[in-house]
């Protein structure tokens, strides 16, 4: 049988190397399953700034090289090119290269049987299956989305995202002891989709994988093998 194939899409302040590295337990928890292929944002991110704090948490702490070449997917302060998930803000900056971005990874590095975001990355997630189910990619053919630590935006252009439940089928996980991204926010991404299933855990700002998490993952995973 051969392994679902996952496009991830890291988080704010990281990239698709450093995400790779943070996701080890991740790709070892479920290397018989699936596959994991890494993209990185095409915005390079001030290492300076009040913006939203590095997303290092993640895994089992910074690897080698880690904390270099730091990518956003978007910038809610358009001014400062910085970003913060609670921040208010009207227009973003970036967005559309972003998904140019995930557009030409599908056609060169594709197909993808899912998604999976991390923190800002799942908020991008999340927009990508809209315009997906809008039929505004047509490149775009996603079974699923793995979401963790996602969150809805806060900006006004982009509330066009979530205006109907999406169909596809969603995991969303979340730590209740995360301070980058409170519980509380990635429980409002939740009506955004139809039927979430959810995957929670007692930590922080990271992707959970010790073998705790393994069933939900493989039980969220059979119905596309």
């Amino acid at each position: 049988m051969a392994p679902l194939r996952i496009l991830c899409i890291h988080g704010y302040r990281q990239n698709g190397s450093s995400f790779r590295e943070k996701t080890g337990a991740l790709r070892k928890l479920l290397k018989k399953q699936v596959e994991l292929v890494y993209l990185s944002a095409p915005h390079s991110v001030q290492q300076a700034g009040n913006d939203e704090a590095s997303e290092k948490e993640n895994g089992s702490g910074p690897g080698p090289g880690s904390d270099t070449d730091p990518k956003g997917w978007w910038f809610s302060d358009i001014q400062a090119r910085s970003f913060n998930a609670q921040q208010q803000c009207e227009k973003s900056l970036g967005l559309d290269e972003s998904v140019t971005v995930v557009r030409e990874a599908v056609k060169v590095q594709g197909p993808f049987d899912g998604i999976l975001g991390f923190s800002q990355g799942a908020a991008f997630v999340a927009m990508l299956c809209s315009l997906q189910e809008r039929k505004l990619e047509p490149e775009f053919s996603f079974r699923f989305a793995i979401l963790v630590a996602g969150f809805r935006s806060a900006c006004t252009e982009h509330e066009i995202f979530y205006h109907v439940p999406l169909q596809i089928p969603s995991l969303h996980v979340f730590g209740f002891e995360d301070k980058v991204i409170p519980d509380n926010m990635s429980k409002e991404l939740l009506p955004s989709f139809h039927d979430p299933q959810i995957l929670t855990h007692p930590g922080g700002h990271f992707v959970p994988a010790t073998s705790a998490h393994r069933q939900t993952y493989q039980d969220f995973l059979k119905g596309f093998q």
